[in-house]
């Protein structure tokens, strides 16, 4: 049965920053210098801690920070069979545009070698659910809602299908796709089993294939070399995959939504890609989903009236920037949330950071302590929301 949220709920959008501790036994686990029961005890103390503090400041849906992943996609390798995981500068050896993709390396503002790319290199199967442990561990310690995020289907699909490793068993993405869908929907049927609030999907890379006007078949979050000129063809697939995971899903008691910023791999905005959703929308609301997790918090996004093409569909909206170490007022909260009323009634509305505060492990877009403050402002603004708009509904 879904659980009864209150008006304006304040949620995040899935990872929280890792200790230096985390990050130390996320390596020692990886290179095998530790066990999974020393790994499991040093991460659990870690989401405790990191579900308390989203818990003081205020937050009604939490998640457990994803301290157990090395980032927000490339966990998947340790859970599928036939997986390779490769830095992006592995991945030159697979790209027949080398300056090209050098260059776009350039952008990322990162080190090649530090970023990681799941690559399909056999027939993939589940061989460990993906989320469910983390929801069934993070259930014990919170009474709150939860969500559970997860990498949509068409970003592990053009992450995984790498030409030269993939292509023996899957000729083609779209051969490979049919498998990512079928593990999706295993895990998300039994998250819905065990009594998940929320599952968000996320699929960053949608934006790029609408803003990126250079080397547009290239991703600027990892190493997917796959994506077609035709940026309608591949959001065609994009909607397909992701309804395709969907179908049968809703109404069981779990929301479903999907995610999609424009990157949160860096604090400089300047090297971020731009530009508004309303290219995207109407493909946005063909999805078979509850609700969009949207990045609102920078001008990169556009305006808020893109959101008219959404009828019937919840809004989660992005409110503060978690790439930003001031920390937005409630004020300007609650007059972007107004703003946002103009197209969506207030019962549809969600409150958010735009993205992640540590998406990748190793470099998270903020403190702890600035993540908190800025949580509290979401939660100060959401009070302010909810006393003046409650009796209108």
């Amino acid at each position: 049965m879904e659980r009864n949220l209150p008006l304006f709920p304040v949620t995040v959008v899935g990872s929280w920053p890792r200790s230096r501790e985390v990050l130390r036994a996320l390596r020692d686990k990886r290179s095998a210098r530790m066990n999974d029961q020393e790994f499991e005890r040093i991460t659990a103390r870690a989401i405790i801690d990191s579900v308390r503090l989203q818990e003081a400041a205020g937050v009604d849906l939490v998640t457990d920070g994803e301290q157990r992943r090395d980032n927000f996609i490339s966990f998947v390798a340790d859970k599928l069979d036939h997986v390779k995981m490769l830095t992006v500068a592995e991945l030159l050896d697979y790209v027949e545009d080398k300056a090209g993709f050098e260059e776009i390396l350039g952008t990322l503002d990162v080190p090649a070698y530090s970023l990681s790319n799941p690559a399909a290199v056999g027939r993939i199967r589940r061989v460990k659910p993906l989320a469910l442990n983390e929801y069934l561990f993070l259930k014990q310690h919170t009474d709150r809602a939860i969500k559970v995020a997860l990498p949509g289907p068409y970003l592990l699909t053009r992450s995984m299908w790498v030409e030269g490793l993939s292509q023996g068993t899957y000729p083609t993405k779209e051969e490979l796709a049919q498998d990512v869908v079928k593990i999706l929907r295993e895990e998300l049927q039994e998250l819905i089993e065990a009594g998940v609030d929320f599952v968000q999907f996320d699929e960053p890379v949608l934006t790029e294939l609408v803003f990126t006007q250079k080397n547009a078949n290239r991703t600027f979050m990892c190493g997917a070399l796959t994506a077609k000129a035709d940026a309608d063809e591949e959001l065609r697939f994009a909607t397909d995959l992701i309804n395709d995971v969907m179908a049968g899903m809703r109404g069981q008691g779990t929301r479903l939504g999907v995610h999609v910023c424009r990157g949160n791999w860096s604090t400089h905005e300047d090297v971020l890609l731009r530009g508004p959703y309303e290219p995207l929308m109407p493909y946005l609301s063909e999805l078979q989903v509850d609700q969009l997790v949207l990045e609102y918090a920078t001008p990169r996004a556009g305006e808020l009236d893109a959101l008219q093409a959404l009828k019937q569909t919840e809004v989660g909206l992005g409110v503060v920037n978690p790439r930003l170490s001031e920390v937005e007022a409630a004020s300007e909260i609650v007059e972007k949330v107004e703003s946002a009323l103009t197209y969506l009634p207030a019962e549809r509305i969600f409150l958010n950071p735009d993205c992640g505060f540590g998406t990748f492990a190793q470099r998270p877009m903020n403190t702890p302590e600035t993540a908190v403050k800025k949580l509290q402002a979401c939660s100060e603004a959401a009070q302010i929301l909810r006393t003046k708009y409650a009796d209108k509904l």
